[in-house]
């Protein structure tokens, strides 16, 4: 997976650099995520895999998507078929995500609390992560009982444990040592 993931990012970068200049981003995601879904497609990675010519290949990709790229998009399906590169779309991609969300100065934050928040609990919650991260915060709100009370916020590498569960494990391991 690695081995894709570093065919990957140049494709990304390459095609989110022209969506930005172009100002259609959200269209080179939807673009994109249509292009990925085809690619995971059984019938299609079992085409991906055999021994048919560039050119025939990316015929037949853009003929699948049909009206779903634009000419741009189907010269990067034309330049990723003459690489043996069609197979690294999924992960194009999620590179394709993640820049745009560094540029656009937006993280994904996920929530996991004991009982459901308030739309007013939430919105607190968001104000000072957008002033403590800051950026723009998309919140994944979950619940789970086992916490017993309190959250645990996840935005990226950045964990913040505010559990009664995590507090009592904590406490019990202090007393035991």
């Amino acid at each position: 997976m690695s081995e894709l993931t570093n065919i990957a990012r140049p494709y990304a970068r390459a095609a989110f650099n022209f969506a930005v200049e172009n100002q259609a981003v959200d269209k080179w995601q939807q673009m994109l995520s249509f292009a990925a879904a085809v690619a995971n497609d059984e019938t299609v990675k079992q085409l991906l895999s055999s021994a048919m010519a560039a050119n025939q290949l990316s015929e037949i990709f853009i003929k699948v998507c049909q009206e779903e790229l634009d000419q741009p998009a189907q010269n990067l399906i034309k330049v990723m078929a003459e690489n043996g590169r069609l197979k690294a779309l999924p992960e194009v991609l999620e590179f394709f995500a993640q820049l745009r969300a560094e540029y656009e100065k937006e993280v994904s934050v996920q929530i996991t609390s004991a009982t459901e928040l308030s739309q007013e609990k939430i919105a607190t919650l968001s104000a000072s992560l957008e002033k403590r991260l800051a950026r723009k915060v998309k919140l994944n709100c979950n619940v789970d009982p086992a916490l017993v009370a309190g959250v645990v916020i996840k935005a990226g590498d950045t964990v913040i444990d505010g559990s009664i569960r995590s507090k009592l494990n904590r406490l019990a391991d202090a007393l035991q040592a």
